[in-house]
């Protein structure tokens, strides 16, 4: 891995407008059934908008499955060559596109960044399987423990009846067991279309409504989760979950364990990190994008890892400030 020399905190400040360039240039796709066009105009400001940050970034996570909106590909070069911050990113310039596109909630705009080297490469990997909550927890739960287990010692670290606590999960036909499980043991599930970094960010931040998240969801999702509850505190553990028959055959070729469960510092090798999210419709955690004639409101919450600090931003930004790409009319 290489060491950066100091890094500006501040530098989060400018990484906000990558993805509040992504999340204004998606909204014009919003309800209109296009995850194709949504997803390249996001990713066409995000590229954009990097050129304007002193990064020398690498993407270590890209190429979506076939049929997926458009990601940058894994080993393209964003930012600055020159700059002196080498690093690793993870990006996803709509998470939620399908459901974007049909006016849903929860989608976001979202980057992740760490030093070269110490963000983990998940090869050809697009799924995840995940467990994640709050720092009262952490340590005190093996993912390979049945999911009454879990709930009960989560209970228990938490200092709350099973009943009490609430599990977000993704409302996808491979968690219908899951669902009724957490249900049988008197748990609440918080079921969501989309919002996979919501709900694990929520899940880390005691206090949220939701105490946990389990479940399948993207590699993406998971690797830029794990980078932001790194630098807040919380559990996070991953395996790698290959749902589609490709997807299971380049994994097993690339001879990587899909037993193994990794930890939060496994994935993340550092604590100089970064990571934000910008709201593209309104869900979980932050407000969707909203269009005036002058002006784009635009929320986004941005988490600094030398400072362990994470904060909400709500910006008012003139239109013509963001270019062509976001501000353009769909014919």
């Amino acid at each position: 891995m290489d060491t950066p020399g100091p890094v500006n905190p501040a530098l989060v400040f400018s990484l906000r407008r990558v993805t509040e360039g992504a999340a204004c240039a998606a909204f014009n796709w919003i309800g209109r059934g296009d995850s194709q066009d949504a997803g390249r105009a996001a990713l066409d400001a995000m590229r954009s908008a990097f050129a304007e940050v002193d990064i020398d970034a690498l993407v270590v996570i890209g190429e979506a499955p076939r049929g997926e909106a458009p990601q940058p590909q894994r080993g393209e070069r964003l930012g600055r060559v020159n700059s002196a911050f080498k690093a690793d990113i993870a990006v996803d310039p709509v998470e939620g596109t399908s459901y974007l596109v049909r006016g849903q909630t929860n989608a976001l705009a979202v980057l992740a960044v760490a030093p070269r080297g110490a963000m983990m490469n998940p090869g050809p990997a697009f799924y995840m399987e995940k467990f994640v909550t709050s720092a009262p927890a952490r340590g005190k739960i093996d993912p390979g423990w049945p999911v009454e287990k879990k709930l009960a010692t989560l209970a228990e670290a938490l200092g709350k009846d099973v009943s009490e606590l609430t599990v977000f999960v993704l409302e996808k036909p491979r968690h219908r067991e899951l669902v009724d499980r957490i249900l049988a043991r008197g748990a609440r599930v918080a079921l969501y279309p989309a919002g996979d970094v919501a709900g694990a960010l929520m899940a880390a931040i005691p206090g949220s409504g939701i105490d946990a998240l389990m479940g399948t969801g993207g590699t993406p999702e998971g690797v830029m989760s794990a980078c932001a509850i790194r630098a807040i505190g919380g559990e996070f553990l991953g395996r790698l979950d290959p749902q589609l028959q490709t997807e299971a055959r380049a994994v097993k070729e690339a001879g990587i364990d899909t037993s193994k469960w990794y930890r939060c510092d496994e994935m993340i090798a550092s604590n100089n990190v970064f990571f934000c999210a910008t709201g593209i419709t309104t869900g979980l955690m932050l407000e969707g994008v909203e269009r005036t004639k002058s002006h784009y409101k635009v929320q986004t919450m941005m988490i600094t890892g030398a400072t362990g600090e994470r904060q909400i931003l709500t910006s008012y930004m003139p239109n013509e400030r963001l270019g062509s790409i976001a501000a353009r009319d769909v014919a």
